[in-house]
């Protein structure tokens, strides 16, 4: 019989975790507490309690290419950045083409997972569901917690004096939705994430003062890069990742330095995950969004700043973010200062049997989707029996805080998992034997395709899908055909000698 497998959660961690099961011929469960796939990306006035929440303008910070399940392409003529209803459209279009509501039980939700009695010998957990009032138990050989992180507001009211005595209102980011509450007033956004600014600047429009309260000021990248590409293609590429220390502490730096809040940074560029935003440097200079240091205290209608200013305010947004919350697990993890010690960020190291994972439950500088559904290829692979653990810990190198105890560099992360798995790219190999498809994988953006190249889970077309990604690209941006100029630039082959060279030094380093 196949293994039964429960997974908890039905968004895009969830959905990625259905297909990698059917393709190790495990039998999922997909448990969804509320009535449609999606997780945070499905837009609600009124959220589940216990569901992660956006709001009704919000566009995600990863381009199409980088954030694309590896097999299914978003369609070329999606914008590059999308707004969440076209999230939506393409998780709905991948849940059909691979055939994966059928596995998936809504309005159900999870109440308990525990082990069984004879755990230690059968790896299998007892989960415990309701749905319309009634509770049912059943036993599953493994389990994905494909919950993601950002469900349980974090409102830290203790760290800021007098907020019991303001008279104004306040709420966390989760709970905004629109701008209609803040007209014409004055408003506080503590926090610098990308919740934090996009707040701050889509708040300054109708606002009569908007002020956001950072501790350690910020780096802010831009959505669109050179000529028009998304940033994170860009920025993203084996070559980079192999040039990062030069990269990221001169290039990278002198690229975003322009757009540095007015309150300096205490740390280095990438040693914090970046914030994304194109409006921000405008709101600053125009004087919509004044920039202030962190609040030393509240007083019934005004805050008072670590530098001695007060201002007057009526509304104050926390943007603050999330704890991590697994009440349904029943002491089978715990939870220490938001950390949790994960193998990989995947395992629990301390199970006797590695027949619990957690998916997305991750902070890469980069899209996360990609990065779940390599995590659920090689847990499913491990519940299969198929591959051992590996001894080795991959450990975050970043500014300590709440925020990025789950923090990972892309590539590095990915190339690991995928080393697990058997499917990160031979750069030597492909030099070799297919050089035109080896200068992309080296130099172009490091799409998820590289990771069904070869190996388990090898797809036919990701040759195709990594030659014409360039294509999708700028599809949704050509609005009328252009012959192109005679004397357009092309690759000299002295350059394409050079990348040949480069390709080289990079395999042997990543081999």
């Amino acid at each position: 019989m196949a293994k039964r497998v429960a997974i908890i959660g039905g968004g895009s961690s969830g959905l990625c975790a259905i297909k990698a099961c059917l393709q190790e011929s495990l039998e999922p469960t997909c448990f969804e507490r509320s009535w449609d796939i999606g997780g945070l990306w499905r837009f609600e006035e009124h959220p589940e309690e216990g569901r992660a929440s956006i709001y009704r303008s919000v566009i995600i910070n990863t381009s199409k290419e980088m954030m694309c399940f590896s097999d299914f392409p978003v369609p070329e003529d999606f914008p590059n950045y999308m707004h969440s209803s076209k999230i939506m459209e393409y998780f709905r279009m991948y849940a059909q083409h691979f055939d994966l509501l059928r596995h998936i039980r809504f309005r159900t939700s999870v109440c308990r997972v525990s082990k069984r009695p004879d755990f230690a010998a059968t790896g299998q957990w007892e989960v415990v569901t309701e749905s319309e009032g009634k509770q049912e138990a059943a036993i599953f050989d493994a389990v994905l917690v494909c919950t993601g992180h950002h469900t349980e507001a974090h409102l830290p009211l203790s760290s800021f004096p007098g907020i019991n005595n303001f008279k104004g209102n306040y709420i966390h980011s989760r709970d905004y939705k629109d701008t209609q509450d803040f007209t014409d007033k004055r408003v506080v956004v503590i926090g610098i994430g990308n919740s934090g600014a996009d707040l701050a600047v889509e708040i300054s429009q109708t606002a009569k003062q908007v002020f956001l309260s950072t501790r350690r000021g910020a780096w802010i990248f831009n959505r669109v890069g050179p000529h028009g590409y998304p940033i994170d293609t860009i920025l993203t590429t084996r070559t980079n990742a192999f040039l990062k220390n030069l990269l990221s502490q001169s290039m990278v730096s002198n690229s975003v330095e322009k757009h540095t809040l007015m309150a300096p940074c205490t740390f280095r560029v990438l040693d914090q995950h970046p914030t994304i935003n194109d409006d921000l440097p405008n709101r600053i200079i125009s004087g919509r969004v004044l920039v202030k240091p962190n609040i030393q205290e509240f007083t019934e209608t005004s805050v008072i700043f670590e530098d001695g200013t007060r201002e007057d305010i009526d509304a104050v947004v926390f943007a603050t973010g999330y704890v991590f919350s697994f009440p349904f697990l029943e002491g089978c993890v715990k939870v220490v200062e938001n950390q949790i010690p994960l193998y990989k960020f995947v395992f629990p190291p301390d199970l006797e049997k590695p027949t619990l994972a957690f998916i997305g439950l991750i902070q890469p500088l980069g899209a996360i989707m990609p990065i779940s559904e390599l995590q659920c290829r090689w847990a499913t692979r491990i519940f299969k029996g198929k591959q051992d653990k590996s001894p080795l810990w991959l450990r975050p190198k970043y500014v300590k805080s709440r925020q990025h105890t789950i923090q990972v560099d892309y590539i590095p992360y990915m190339d690991e998992l995928a080393s697990q798995v058997g499917v990160k790219p031979n750069l030597l190999t492909l030099f070799l034997t297919d050089p035109k498809l080896a200068l992309e994988v080296a130099f172009g953006p490091c799409t998820p395709y590289q990771y069904r190249l070869r190996g388990p889970g090898k797809w036919d077309s990701a040759r195709e899908a990594i030659l014409t990604q360039r294509q999708r690209i700028i599809k949704p941006l050509q609005t009328r055909l252009m012959e192109e100029h005679p004397s357009a630039p092309t690759m000299p082959l002295f350059f394409k000698l050079v990348g040949a060279v480069a390709i080289l030094a990079i395999g042997f380093a990543y081999f």
